[in-house]
């Protein structure tokens, strides 16, 4: 089991973009979370097989039909890393606010 972080830029506000990460995630079978954060970015934590994971990166370069991604940062993590990460305990895939 694999974590990542992913950090979106660029117009990935106000056009459906985290419920675009979710209806994805929830279809790959993926946990975590997606958020925006007040810089404009969209914050999003996925944790399953790293293939699906890169499977979802693949999509979030993309974005929905209105946004325009600048950017992807990808920080990955194992889940026996002494991280945030590995402590927290997901369910599903949820939006957060």
């Amino acid at each position: 089991m694999r974590y990542a972080r992913i950090f979106i830029s660029g117009f990935v506000q106000a056009v459906g973009f985290r419920q675009f990460i979710k209806i994805n995630a929830d279809r790959l079978k993926l946990e975590g979370w997606v958020r925006n954060l007040p810089d404009g970015q969209v914050e999003a934590v996925f944790q399953g097989s790293k293939e699906k994971i890169k499977e979802m990166i693949v999509l979030c370069k993309k974005g929905p039909f209105l946004a325009e991604v600048e950017s992807v940062d990808v920080v990955w993590e194992e889940t026996k890393a002494k991280s945030d990460l590995a402590k927290e305990k997901f369910e599903g895939f949820e939006i957060r606010v």
